[in-house]
């Protein structure tokens, strides 16, 4: 015996994930993908419900029921499809949490169940032994409280049949016919609660891939959150939080560490006479020229418009101007006039080593006067401060 409440298609284990990663999703796009699962549900429904009467014919010409009880079951079990096909059509479920309306169809097709056992109950344990695979379908979607209260629903009604009543629950077994309508009752149960726990299984590795799939995206925008898009550098907020670690390592370890704030020259006039495309692309490179030219452990940022910050920790002032100088040279040796011709970009910048009662704007105004101290003798050089 097979029931109605338990198809799943497991090729739609990715598309369920979705639904349960964005349950209150509203686009149109999501809201035809569930549509189109629940339609592929209650096509597996009525399949479900026609072998279950299959089984019931059986039954019926071995005489152990009537020949009507077949299409009985059949019957009602379409019924209750179409209700819920009807209110899956109109869009009822998307109010809720839950769209396919578990707790309503479980509800629904225990009662069915229960109506067949009570008119049937020679074959009742054909009947009950359904009730597991719908409570195995039910813990695909309900909550915790909702499978509480249709446990408490199902409990009632089996305490009904089974103490306030003297039904002969039974299930027959005397002819080949008998046994053979029996064995396909507990092999499609078995069966579909086998599909069902296939299903699970591959819901679960779909959420463990959409989980990684999430982490890498947080890491992402966590990364995009830290960096300058325009030259991939630390952006602002992110190098001077840089600093502020910096300036509280070297204090804890009386470790040196060097400050430099770097201009472009003439960058103004980069952009004025060769367009912002351009001036664009001369930030890109210099910060890519950066990169190739300083060390893991160094943290580069932009520190607004043209200007950029460089923390060399570990690093005394005689090596960090020497860093400075050596990244100066590189940066007026490159080619620019692949971006127009005759094009010269070079840069200044400031030095300065952390003091023991800096701050991050101590440090900050004592290289910002290095930096304008080199502008001030002509630029294209490094000073210290």
């Amino acid at each position: 015996m097979s029931t109605a409440a338990t198809s799943f298609p497991e090729r739609n284990a990715a598309e369920a994930a979705d639904i349960v990663l964005a349950p209150d999703a509203a686009t149109p796009e999501v809201l035809a993908r569930r549509t189109r699962q629940r339609r592929q549900m209650y096509a597996g429904q009525v399949a479900s419900y026609s072998l279950g009467a299959f089984t019931l014919l059986l039954y019926a010409y071995a005489g152990v029921v009537s020949i009507g009880i077949p299409t009985l079951f059949w019957l009602g079990g379409l019924m209750i499809i179409g209700v819920f096909v009807v209110l899956s059509e109109a869009g009822v479920g998307e109010q809720w949490t839950d769209h396919y309306l578990t707790v309503f169809q479980i509800s629904a097709h225990m009662a069915l169940q229960f109506v067949f056992l009570v008119s049937v109950p020679t074959i009742g344990v054909a009947f009950i032994s359904v009730l597991f695979l719908i409570f195995a379908f039910g813990t695909l979607r309900m909550t915790s409280s909702q499978a509480m209260l249709t446990w408490a629903l199902a409990a009632i009604a089996l305490a009904a049949v089974f103490l306030a009543s003297d039904l002969p629950i039974g299930m027959p077994v005397a002819t080949r016919l008998e046994r053979t309508a029996s064995m396909l009752c507990f092999v499609l149960v078995i069966g579909q609660c086998a599909f069902l726990g296939l299903f699970g299984a591959t819901l679960r590795k779909v959420l463990y891939r959409r989980s990684i799939e999430l982490k890498d995206a947080y890491r992402r925008i966590e990364e995009l959150a830290e960096l300058d898009e325009l030259t991939g550098s630390y952006n602002r907020r992110c190098i001077m939080q840089q600093l502020g670690a910096e300036i509280e390592r070297s204090r804890q370890t009386a470790a040196p560490c060097a400050i430099a704030l770097i201009d472009l020259d003439w960058f103004k006039r980069i952009n004025d006479a060769h367009g912002h495309p351009v001036g664009d692309e001369v930030l890109r490179t210099f910060a890519i020229t950066v990169f190739a030219n300083i060390r893991p452990a160094d943290r580069f940022g932009r520190y607004g418009g043209e200007e950029f910050l460089l923390l060399l920790p570990y690093t005394d002032g005689d090596a960090a101007e020497r860093t400075l100088e050596r990244l100066r040279g590189i940066v007026a040796d490159l080619d620019w006039s692949a971006f127009s011709a005759g094009m010269r970009v070079t840069i200044s910048a400031g030095v300065v080593t952390l003091r023991d009662n800096d701050t991050a704007d101590t440090v900050l105004a004592r290289a910002d006067g290095a930096l304008y101290s080199a502008k001030a003798q002509g630029r294209n050089r490094v000073e210290t401060g």
